[in-house]
């Protein structure tokens, strides 16, 4: 998303810090073959030391070689859904950026922009391209505590787009997917076609709320889970006439059990369990041909396999 080119060793290392840990990933991707995992590791760190042991990380495992890209918690961007202006491609940021007036609170003369254009579908009045927007400050802040550790961030993106990487490689030709990624924290659901994010939703239900002791509490937040997937479902296909949804994957972590079951019985489309072992390759991580870790992972896999200025 926001891009800061530079030239190293082939593919990207995603360095996420998240939640106590900081975890790399290291992901190659060359034309006519799957995408390679070549490393994956995970680290205790607290929040107060990170810039020390980036430093550390850089030196042992040589981080200025690779390209290095890095995720936008949550709650520190926001995706629109807007109609592109009517001007040349080249000018389209700055025109959207005005969009932003009123509905931000920060000056949007310091915006940092990224556009993600939806494919053209055959229907008049959809909003054809996604506008993700962030604070300079914010964005500032990120990046930080990996400029004290002398590491050159060669892109900041945002979880969605990592989702969306992941999710590109499990599409049926012509046909869009839905991609549902729980974790502790809460859920994240993205639609994509042609490899392209069309649609994204957050949510507050869990892995925990899902996994709950309590019988009540379990079914009614399965309950709400049925009801987003079957909602994107529904506004996709009132919006683009005659491109069926092949399918919705499902990656939770921890693992929820019965859960991919029990949305089948309730979605009109196929439901499947995410295993990345037909589409990535990952020789040199054994431990990734479990699913489960695949989703834990998923986010630093899926910021790793970006391509150059996605």
């Amino acid at each position: 998303m926001f891009s800061f080119p530079s030239s190293n060793k082939p593919g990207w290392m995603a360095i996420l810090p998240q939640e106590g840990r900081i975890t790399l990933a290291y992901v190659v991707c060359r034309a006519g073959y799957h995408p390679e995992v070549r490393g994956l590791e995970s680290f205790t760190v607290d929040s107060d030391d990170l810039p020390a042991l980036l430093t550390r990380l850089k030196a042992a495992r040589s981080l200025k070689s690779y390209r290095c890209v890095t995720l936008l918690d949550k709650n520190d961007f926001q995706i629109t859904p807007l109609d592109a202006p009517r001007v040349p491609k080249e000018e389209r940021r700055e025109a959207l950026r005005w969009s932003l007036r009123g509905v931000v609170d920060y000056p949007i003369e310091t915006a940092c922009l990224g556009v993600l254009e939806i494919p053209a579908s055959q229907t008049d009045h959809v909003a054809n391209v996604l506008l993700i927007s962030a604070a300079e400050r914010v964005v500032r802040e990120k990046a930080s505590p990996f400029e004290t550790a002398g590491i050159v961030l060669d892109a900041i993106d945002v979880p969605e787009l990592a989702q969306r990487n992941v999710a590109a490689l499990l599409e049926d030709e012509n046909r869009a997917l839905v991609f549902m990624h729980l974790n502790e924290n809460g859920s994240q659901l993205t639609l994509t076609w042609r490899g392209e994010l069309v649609a994204v939703r957050r949510g507050e239900i869990s892995s925990r709320h899902m996994s709950s002791d309590n019988p009540e509490h379990r079914a009614r937040n399965r309950e709400r889970l049925v009801v987003e997937i079957q909602r994107t479902l529904d506004n996709f296909d009132r919006r683009y006439h005659g491109i069926p949804v092949s399918k919705v994957v499902m990656a939770s972590y921890p693992r929820i059990d019965g859960l991919a079951t029990e949305l089948a019985e309730n979605i009109y489309v196929p439901v499947r369990e995410m295993d990345l072992s037909s589409v990535i390759d990952f020789p040199d991580v054994p431990k990734l041909r479990d699913p489960v870790f695949q989703a834990k992972n998923l986010l630093a896999i899926g910021a790793a396999l970006r391509t150059k200025g996605a």
